[in-house]
């Protein structure tokens, strides 16, 4: 699991730098860079539980803001237009679908994690 947990790590602080050029950098590097935390803690079997169920609020609570982004890309018949680098220019929803689709990842890891922390409670 550490192996793991590092590639998820290097994965969430590459994400992180990649939102230099974004126009909001600074929430979304503190957001990828919250979780790269939480990946290298659980590197260590450290699962702070309070910390995890913050970050899942935000991170749910986040996403609703996108909500409109997603839907609007579900309804186009060309779903690969999100991964279009051009198109990003041409319509609104693009960036909030790839917005709402990484805080996503971010919810799935951290239900991961809260799950694995639960278990060891229990054990």
């Amino acid at each position: 699991m550490k192996v793991v947990n590092f590639l998820l790590a290097a994965m969430f602080l590459v994400f992180a730098f990649l939102q230099i050029n974004d126009p909001d950098p600074l929430i979304w590097i503190l957001l990828y860079g919250a979780m790269a935390v939480v990946c290298i803690m659980a590197m260590f079997s450290y699962y702070p539980l309070r910390f995890m169920f913050a970050l899942l609020v935000i991170y749910v609570g986040y996403s609703v803001t996108y909500f409109d982004g997603v839907m609007e890309w579900l309804r186009q018949e060309n779903k690969s237009a999100l991964f279009d680098e051009l198109a990003k220019m041409q319509y609104w929803w693009i960036e909030e679908a790839r917005e709402f689709l990484g805080l996503l990842i971010c919810v799935v890891i951290l239900v991961g994690y809260i799950i694995v922390a639960r278990r060891r409670q229990l054990s």
